[in-house]
């Protein structure tokens, strides 16, 4: 037996044997590295693998073909920086007042949110950090903004390093959005010995678009704003390809989990061909946001299921199944803090607020019951047909999504209707009632104000 397979059969070993005492501490051997890129806007049909009808996506398909991908994963904003807030703390957005995107102060002040995340809140790089992993985030950041020139920055929320854009506007520079991945692997490639966390949030396919000539080249035979979208994907699939390449020149691609997944549905098709972004700089503008969601409906600040449901696709070489395709097993954002840690052989902070579960099973395969609900709450700028729900929730295969001043309420049997196409509300009325009083139930452990370590000092000159 080479050393190679005796190393994935003593990790199986080992992985048994957690499972069994419920992921004790893992040793410093043991531990994965751990590699999360999110990308943005991309819709749940933005995939070859999802049947994409112009997009190409050859390393993405084949990171699924060697792991599994889980198609009944939401993330639990339909916008990114709540979203990301959800990622970063293993709990719901509202618990922190994040409602919206982070943007300017006046914008947050009619939100009732702060003016970043707080950093004093529960946090995956600090505890994986305390872990002994080194830590680093490359790509967008938008957990501030760079309209706020008072916010904290990446190391105050647990990161050795970084390099970022959206960050706020007392950062020295904003990195150029391409770096990011090129900067990932000079991280990957120094620190290779020792245990590794990176968070890699990819600019595309957020506007504004910056397509590449070699990828406009490669889809010149599509329409034009396809093109475009086309080419954006295609530099994101290459990328991902790329750090994929790193793990194995360096030897660590079986040391390795790597995680992709998208932070919202795809962005609405505007009607702006150019756009300027003060952190990233002028490209082109919504015009070219063409993703598609499948046969979802919904897109972007909706929570139906195509703002919400997004590609999720996990690799481990010789701990997750390849080729494995799981529609059952249904997991979001807040999962990962918890099972992140596990993998860590981390415990939780025994004064931690937990909303999500310890997906391992899932990853390796295994059947995965969940018994924790999902809840969303979205308060949307604008109007739109798909954006009128307010507060929704998942508990086993209902979905429910309801907007109390306007009297609306749907209710879905995800397992049998997966896209959400039959709204059995008026069929199920007691299920209704039930899962109202679970989100108001929810809504009263909420916070009614943002953190005031969260504010900026510049309010008082509103």
């Amino acid at each position: 037996m080479n050393r190679s397979k005796c190393w994935m059969l003593t990790l199986s070993l080992v992985w048994g044997a957690h499972l069994c005492c419920g992921m004790e501490h893992a040793s410093a051997v043991d531990r994965p590295n751990i590699i999360f890129v999110f990308a943005d806007d991309w819709g749940y049909g933005d995939l070859g693998i999802h049947g994409s009808s112009f997009c190409k996506t050859p390393r993405l398909d084949q990171m699924a073909a060697e792991g599994i991908d889980f198609q009944n994963f939401t993330v639990n904003h339909p916008v990114c920086s709540p979203s990301r807030t959800a990622v970063m703390t293993g709990q719901f957005p509202a618990r922190h007042s994040v409602h919206q995107h982070f943007s300017t102060m006046a914008h947050h002040l009619r939100a009732g949110m702060p003016d970043w995340l707080d950093p004093q809140a529960p946090m995956l790089p600090r505890m994986l950090k305390e872990a002994g992993y080194a830590t680093a985030h490359f790509g967008k950041w938008h957990l501030c903004n760079d309209q706020i020139p008072d916010g904290p920055m990446p190391p105050e929320y647990g990161y050795d390093e970084f390099g970022a854009f959206n960050l706020p506007s007392r950062a020295a520079e904003q990195m150029p959005t391409a770096e990011t991945c090129s900067r990932a692997i000079d991280f990957v490639k120094r620190h290779k010995d020792r245990p590794f966390f990176v968070n890699l949030w990819l600019h595309e396919t957020h506007t504004p678009h910056y397509p590449q000539a070699k990828y406009l080249q490669q889809f010149q035979h599509l329409d034009e704003q396809q093109q475009v979208y086309a080419a954006v994907v295609a530099e994101a699939d290459a990328g991902v390809g790329s750090v994929l390449d790193a793990l194995k020149e360096t030897g660590i691609d079986e040391k390795t989990l790597v995680i992709f997944s998208s932070d919202n549905g795809p962005e609405r098709t505007g009607k702006k061909k150019e756009q300027d972004d003060a952190s990233t700089g002028p490209g082109l503008g919504s015009f070219y946001s063409v993703g598609e969601k499948g046969e979802l409906k919904g897109r972007k600040r909706s929570l139906y299921a195509g703002g919400v449901r997004v590609p999720f696709i996990a690799r481990w070489p010789g701990v997750i199944p390849a080729g494995g395709v799981d529609r059952t097993s249904v997991l979001t954002a807040v999962d990962l803090l918890p099972s992140l840690l596990a993998v860590a052989g981390q415990p939780l902070p025994s004064d931690y607020q937990q909303d999500g579960e310890n997906i391992v099973p899932a990853l390796k395969g295994e059947a995965f019951q969940r018994e924790r609900p999902i809840f969303w709450e979205w308060a949307p700028a604008r109007a739109h047909p798909e954006t009128w729900p307010h507060q929704g929730m998942r508990d086993g295969k209902w979905k429910l999504l309801i907007n109390e001043k306007l009297g609306r309420v749907e209710l879905y049997d995800i397992e049998n209707d997966w896209t959400e196409t039959t709204n059995v509300a008026d069929a199920h009325s007691q299920v209704v009632q039930q899962l109202t009083q679970q989100i108001h139930a929810w809504k009263k452990t909420l916070p009614t104000d943002p953190p005031a370590a969260a504010l900026s000092k510049l309010r008082n000159d509103l």
